[in-house]
């Protein structure tokens, strides 16, 4: 003989049921409940925001908003769309990323944006004037300077860089002034002798 169902909701009410019913909700509760805590301990982010920065890049000025640990070089690639020279390493090891400040070539990967303001900016995208290349560029084409590319902007400006302190740069001086860069491809030899053949000539 069936037992007669007492429930108000039609619900066969036994022990079977009775521990079911609790026990999903207290499954239900114990992982909702240390995931509640971990979204209220954990703490807000630190750091300053975007701050204000203005560079001046290639003769002109450009006004970004970015956070100030954003490096030279993301700042121009990602921001101003000067995108001429190379991320590669990342780490200031291999000079894809080499651009002049102030006279002076520098890894843009490793220098904050911040830090140059108020100081004259070249990167590669500022060396040709509209359809003429800059002296150096040209001679890395004429002596086929260059395979895959990625390394040859910091390649160029590194040599533009010193050939503007030393026209008349010996050997000695150009593999000196070129050896904070790396060419994966092995073109020395060809950069090499485009660096020589630009030597004494026009700058641009």
């Amino acid at each position: 003989m069936a037992k007669k169902d007492d429930s108000p909701d039609g619900l066969k009410l036994d022990r079977r049921n009775f521990f079911k019913t609790t026990g999903l909700a207290g499954l239900a509760e114990s992982i909702a409940a240390p995931a509640e805590a971990a979204a209220q301990s954990t703490p807000a982010a630190v750091g300053p925001g975007d701050v204000p920065v203005r560079l001046n890049v290639n003769g002109r000025q450009i006004d970004l908003m970015i956070e100030p640990r954003v490096t030279l070089l993301d700042a121009l690639r990602t921001r101003a769309n000067l995108t001429g020279n190379k991320k590669g390493c990342d780490r200031g090891a291999c000079g894809a990323c080499t651009m002049i400040v102030d006279g002076r070539p520098v890894y843009s990967c490793s220098t904050l944006a911040i830090e140059v303001q108020g100081k004259q900016i070249r990167n590669v995208d500022g060396l040709a004037t509209g359809d003429r290349l800059h002296p150096v560029q040209q001679a890395f084409c004429e002596k086929d300077a260059l395979m895959c590319g990625f390394c040859t902007p910091g390649f160029i400006m590194a040599s533009v860089a010193l050939l503007e302190k030393n026209p008349n740069a010996t050997p000695e001086q150009i593999k000196k002034g070129l050896d904070g860069n790396i060419c994966r491809c092995g073109t020395f030899s060809r950069i090499f002798e485009a660096v020589s053949s630009v030597k004494g000539g026009q700058r641009g």
